[in-house]
């Protein structure tokens, strides 16, 4: 199914190419910049993420072989609207030592198995615990926001050696979270003619 694309997504796309050359950028990467920069508008994303195009490419073939995707709250699963998502932050408690988002984490981990993609947009106790499972992801995306844990458990992420989206600072959130899966989302498949110029 093709997606149709609102004329002030096409206008905001324009003037973003417009302030930013993301040519250079490989087609993924370049797709997850851009969708990221248009969720926040916020052009500083192009130099803090961190992407691999070889891991994007992997986790795009596998998200479109129907992986499941994993999210830590419903604000990202909101941002995600063609995809259905697991978010067992509802069904999760707090115990010494482990936040409802850590909880969440396991549930999920329990239900969707190794090989899932994981979109954490806001608890850096959810990626923290997350990593700390045998998941074995077809990608993270980890981009939680805040003061405290946010830019350290992206740090881990990265040192985990796992396939990964993540970005240095400390900004992040669930609508840049929910964009980066969308920029795979919406990316056609190497064999399918380009369903959007986005």
């Amino acid at each position: 199914m093709s997606r149709v694309v609102h004329p002030i997504e096409q206008e905001s796309f324009r003037r973003l190419r417009a302030r930013l050359d993301t040519s250079p950028f490989p087609p993924l990467t370049r797709a997850v910049v851009e969708r990221v920069i248009h969720s926040a508008a916020d052009l500083e994303y192009a130099s803090d993420l961190v992407l691999d195009e070889s891991t994007l490419t992997r986790a795009h073939a596998a998200l479109h072989a129907g992986a499941p995707v994993v999210v830590d709250v419903e604000m990202v699963a909101a941002g995600i609207t063609r995809r259905e998502t697991v978010c067992r932050l509802k069904d999760a408690v707090a115990g010494p030592g482990l936040t409802r988002s850590a909880h969440a984490m396991r549930l999920a981990y329990e239900q969707v198995g190794p090989g899932a993609l994981w979109v954490i947009g806001c608890a850096p106790t959810a990626l923290e615990e997350l990593l700390t499972l045998d998941a074995s992801p077809a990608l993270v995306i980890g981009l939680p926001v805040g003061f405290v844990g946010a830019a350290e458990s992206k740090a881990a992420l990265r040192e985990s050696g796992l396939p990964a989206v993540s970005n240095v600072s400390e900004k992040g959130g669930s609508a840049v979270a929910a964009a980066a899966l969308n920029a795979l989302l919406y990316h056609p498949l190497p064999s399918e003619e380009p369903e959007e110029k986005l």
